[in-house]
């Protein structure tokens, strides 16, 4: 509480930032974050809750900090924050030319391919990033998710009350996938290649005789593809891009199913 205090004064009145206090408390939020101890957001009663204060705590940490030059063997950074290190204590699993950032939490049984992860951003166990993925600012991603090549986890700072981009436990996200603007991946769902949600996105559920909308969120197991449908403009009517939901991840189906098994299921040819 006594951290939070300090940040949320330092929120109004930005001349705190120029004292010791301020910055030891900013710099411990930081740490905190580092080491998976606090997070941006975590489940609270079947939601996410968002802790606007360490997001601010984030934001505040970019002025409180001088550019630095890194060297790491031939290659250099000019950047204001620091590099992730100790993988081997962590038991994570970093293959070159893997990034993370200071700050970001990556839990034991990670696997980072050649990709990016941003400040903020928490990965839990057993996590798959694979190559040229990256995980925006505060990302929350669950435990066992595969982001397949190419993905695109957006990173929310501002608005600080907006949720962050998650990506629930057992989730499989496909190929060149883009998920932005605080969508909300639920548990075991299935993303195919190239979908892209937005906070605007439709997401229309076609299992049924009705269709079923959703914005900003994917149901639990929900298997999901591009799709299109017909919207009028002045000019003319144009098909504007969507993302269907054209089954349910069966029960029976291994957590770790690969995308193809779990397109197959629900009759789509890959």
């Amino acid at each position: 509480m006594e951290l939070k205090q300090i940040i949320e004064r330092a929120w109004e009145d930005r001349s705190l930032l120029q004292q010791a206090d301020t910055q030891s408390a900013i710099r411990s939020v930081i740490d905190q974050l580092d080491r998976g101890q606090i997070r941006v957001a975590q489940p609270h009663d079947g939601s996410w809750q968002v802790n606007e204060w360490v997001k601010k705590a984030v934001i505040l940490y970019f002025p409180i900090q001088s550019m630095e030059t890194v060297e790491v063997g031939p290659l250099e950074f000019h950047d204001k924050i620091a590099l992730k290190r100790n993988y081997k204590t962590l038991g994570v699993r970093v293959v070159p030319h893997a990034v993370a950032r200071y700050g970001s939490y990556l839990a034991k049984g990670v696997i980072l391919m050649p990709s990016y992860v941003n400040i903020g951003a928490h990965v839990d166990e057993g996590t798959m990033v694979d190559t040229w993925a990256t995980v925006g600012s505060c990302a929350q991603i669950g435990k066992h998710v595969h982001l397949s090549g190419g993905v695109g986890i957006g990173g929310v700072l501002e608005p600080v009350q907006a949720a962050p981009v998650i990506i629930e436990d057992n989730a499989f996200i496909g190929s060149r996938c883009i998920v932005v603007e605080g969508v909300r991946v639920g548990r075991e769902a299935v993303l195919g290649a190239n979908v892209v949600l937005t906070a605007s996105s439709k997401i229309i559920d076609v299992t049924q005789p009705e269709p079923v909308e959703y914005t900003g969120y994917v149901p639990e197991r929900a298997v999901v593809i591009p799709g299109s449908y017909p919207k009028k403009f002045p000019a003319g009517t144009y098909n504007v891009p969507c993302a269907l939901i054209i089954g349910r991840r069966k029960e029976s189906t291994d957590k770790k199913t690969s995308l193809n098994e779990a397109l197959r299921e629900n009759n789509v040819s890959v």
